[in-house]
């Protein structure tokens, strides 16, 4: 599981005190594995987060990842 976070402006946080924080609130398997901070997400016209398009970026990165790793 991934987290994006976008923070206030002024605001600071690494992703050790994030884990930290979904720790004390989450169940274990929610607490994300990966945490990735982020000037803005991406919304709809009226104003919810697109995950679909969250979903579709981290594909984009993964098939670009595999096409730079050279096999054996």
């Amino acid at each position: 599981m991934k987290a994006f976070v976008v923070l206030k402006e002024g605001q600071t946080a690494t992703v050790e005190e994030i884990k930290e924080f979904c720790q004390g609130k989450l169940a274990k398997f929610k607490v994300p594995k990966q945490v990735e901070f982020r000037k803005e997400l991406p919304k709809s016209l009226i104003g919810k987060v697109l995950r679909r398009k969250l979903v579709e970026e981290e594909k984009q990165k993964s098939a670009a990842a595999k096409k730079q790793t050279p096999t054996k």
